[in-house]
């Protein structure tokens, strides 16, 4: 299985080539990506450097142009596909059937794979996707069970990437209602739940703090309590008279354990969410999942996720906490 990473920069992309990525994904310091922070992402320059770093040593860099532009920009998604053929990258990764059907008329020899934010989530979905498009890819939802991603394995017409490590998201990929609903911006178009112009942090007199997302009250943390980046269903609210996280605790897939049945299933690529992350995290969660696949391949009889790889992911969670998310169901 190829090990695909995140690079949220140009120090990012070095660190998980180095630590052992098969390929990373990228995006341009604008909207046609889904992770439009401040001071994230890559210039022409920038992105030149990176695919020249990690082809050089036979790595791969695929450009995310995974946004839904509004028709009287989409000639913006177009030059970012142009852009992406032009600096050699060995694919790009999108949702917008416009902006697939530009790069398969005008650059019909680069790879297509379908975002996660297609929304993907059935055989007939991915088999049109395919014949229109010609996809040769496809990213699929962090909502499907093992069942069903063993059993798209089957029916697809194209290799299957699933998450393997980071970020939940219990919503519909890029288009979050909820924080729609709280910020009135598209998390889509604005490559984030929270953009950072809503975010405003309040510090009190015992050392605590609070945050609220466009006045609008997310959570308030203890003196010790570790804060991580507010989104709305990771918050907690007072409900029927108690306070508690009350959509989704803060918590990152993990699904190490299901190594070996991913890999008998057939999917094609696992892929590492956290381009918005720093090089520290790029580094030490590309180094263990490497590890982790060097050792299945060699002996998969014998494979067992090592208590020291759990550790260490753990150190990288969300409220230094893993799950399997919706990969396991007990009811399903």
């Amino acid at each position: 299985m190829q090990l695909v990473c995140p690079a949220g920069n140009l120090p990012a992309l070095k660190a998980a080539v180095d630590a052992g990525a098969d390929a990373v994904y990228v995006g341009l310091r604008d909207q046609t990506n889904a992770r439009a922070f401040p001071g994230l992402n890559f210039n022409d320059e920038e992105l030149r450097q990176g695919i020249a770093y990690a082809q050089a040593r036979l790595r791969k860099v695929y450009l995310a142009l995974n946004t839904y532009p509004d028709s009287v920009r989409l000639s913006q998604w177009y030059a970012a596909v142009d852009k992406a053929a032009e600096l050699g990258c060995d694919a790009i990764i999108a949702a917008e059937m416009a902006v697939l059907d530009y790069a398969t008329r005008r650059h019909s020899q680069m790879a297509r794979h379908l975002s996660v934010q297609g929304s993907a989530t059935t055989a007939p979905a991915l088999r049109y996707m395919h014949e229109r498009f010609g996809i040769s890819r496809a990213v699929l939802p962090r909502v499907l069970s093992v069942q069903q991603v063993e059993r798209l394995c089957e029916q697809a017409p194209v290799p299957i990437e699933v998450f393997a490590f980071g970020s939940l998201c219990i919503m519909v990929e890029g288009r979050c209602q909820l924080s729609s609903y709280v910020t009135g911006a598209s998390p889509n178009r604005h490559g984030v739940c929270s953009p950072a112009s809503f975010v405003r942090w309040e510090e009190h007199d015992d050392g605590g703090r609070s945050v609220r997302l466009n006045r609008v009250l997310i959570d308030r943390f203890e003196p010790a309590e570790p804060a991580g980046y507010p989104t709305v269903c990771k918050g907690r609210f007072a409900v029927g008279g108690e306070t508690f996280h009350a959509l989704e605790e803060p918590t990152s897939l993990n699904t190490l354990e299901l190594l070996p049945r991913l890999a008998s299933a057939g999917v094609a690529a696992l892929k590492i969410e956290g381009r918005q992350r720093g090089v520290a995290y790029v580094a030490s969660v590309t180094r263990t999942w490497r590890d982790a696949l060097d050792r299945y391949k060699v002996a998969p009889d014998r494979w067992k996720a090592r208590p020291e790889w759990q550790a260490g992911l753990a150190k990288h969670a969300e409220g230094h906490q893993t799950t399997l998310g919706p990969y396991h169901r007990h009811w399903h």
